[in-house]
């Protein structure tokens, strides 16, 4: 089968473009660069917009099923980058897809189309995420998912999987994604104090992969998918990172009211530095600490993700091969 695969240069681009060639498909990778550590075998690289129609009609022409995976992810309260290629390039990609006549789509979304302010317990059901005062990145990926609906009532066959947090091996971005960057530093052994009690789900990138062949051959037109992991707390995800290295991780657990209280100082210093790492909408979604009801995907699409234990050893073994360990 040929498959086009957007975002191919990406985290998660990168670790299906490995499956589907092991899977004997014939690859079509678009994106604006080639990815390190890219899968030999039937690849074609081509150079891509998502926001230009006409490049995506000439990079998907002659794909059976499209993965939509380009997208900008912020903690910012605003971008307007991250906005426009969340919204327009789904749009572009989905309407350029029904031009060429692709089988069908499947778009990478985010658990942060959901509103996790809304519901202890999210499901596919949870109210999104429209609300004024939430941060840019799920307001856009609720937005992309919208722009998307409209393409599928004109005609367009698409799927919609809203991953969690996403971490494991195969990660070779200049830098590490947020999470896997996280557990270097603890496998590293440089993070003694982290927060304590705030939690979040997070899911392997091998199950995100695994969940997305199953959307593209089992899903529903027009549904979405959540495909979690296992929610943890923050801290017990360091010391899983930490203890696969060999070291204790994370010995004292801070609490999150004192971040909350310090956030008034903490932003604008991260704001000087160019950093969204500490801001609110960093500290939304562990403030809400939702849990992730993902059996519609482990009932309709056979998703069953593996322990987290699993996924910490694989990416510190990974990083270690990869000679990201050293000092």
């Amino acid at each position: 089968m040929r498959i086009a695969v957007t975002g191919a240069a990406g985290y998660v681009g990168g670790n299906l473009i490995g499956q589907l060639v092991a899977e004997g498909h014939e690859v079509i990778a678009v994106d604006r660069i080639r990815g390190r550590g890219s899968a030999s075998g039937d690849v074609r690289w081509v150079c891509g917009d998502v926001l230009d129609r006409a490049s995506m009609r000439s990079a998907l022409d002659g794909a059976d099923v499209v993965f939509h995976l380009a997208a900008a992810i912020t903690l910012r309260m605003e971008d307007e980058r991250a906005w426009n290629l969340n919204t327009c390039g789904v749009a572009t990609v989905a309407r350029a897809a029904h031009d060429v006549g692709v089988r069908r789509l499947v778009h990478l979304s985010s658990v942060h189309a959901f509103d996790q302010d809304r519901a202890s317990v999210m499901n596919e059901r949870t109210p999104r995420s429209h609300r004024p005062g939430i941060p840019v990145y799920d307001r856009s990926k609720w937005a992309g998912e919208q722009e998307l609906h409209k393409v599928v009532a004109e005609g367009l066959d698409a799927v919609i999987c809203n991953p969690t947090g996403i971490w494991g091996p195969c990660d070779h971005g200049t830098p590490l994604s947020r999470l896997n960057g996280l557990a270097r530093s603890a496998a590293l052994g440089r993070v003694p104090v982290f927060i304590g009690r705030a939690g979040f789900d997070l899911v392997d990138v091998r199950d995100v992969v695994t969940g997305l062949l199953a959307a593209a051959e089992k899903g529903r037109t027009g549904e979405n998918y959540l495909l979690g992991g296992e929610y943890r707390p923050l801290i017990d995800f360091m010391r899983l990172a930490a203890v696969a290295a060999g070291r204790r991780g994370p010995l004292v657990g801070l609490p999150l009211k004192a971040l909350k209280a310090a956030m008034p100082v903490l932003e604008p210093l991260g704001a000087r530095f160019d950093s969204d790492i500490l801001s609110k909408g960093a500290l939304g979604p562990l403030l809400a600490s939702p849990l992730v009801d993902c059996s519609k995907a482990r009932r309709e699409l056979g998703y069953h993700p593996r322990p987290m234990e699993d996924s910490a050893r694989d990416l510190v073994a990974f990083l270690d091969r990869a000679g990201r360990l050293g000092a």
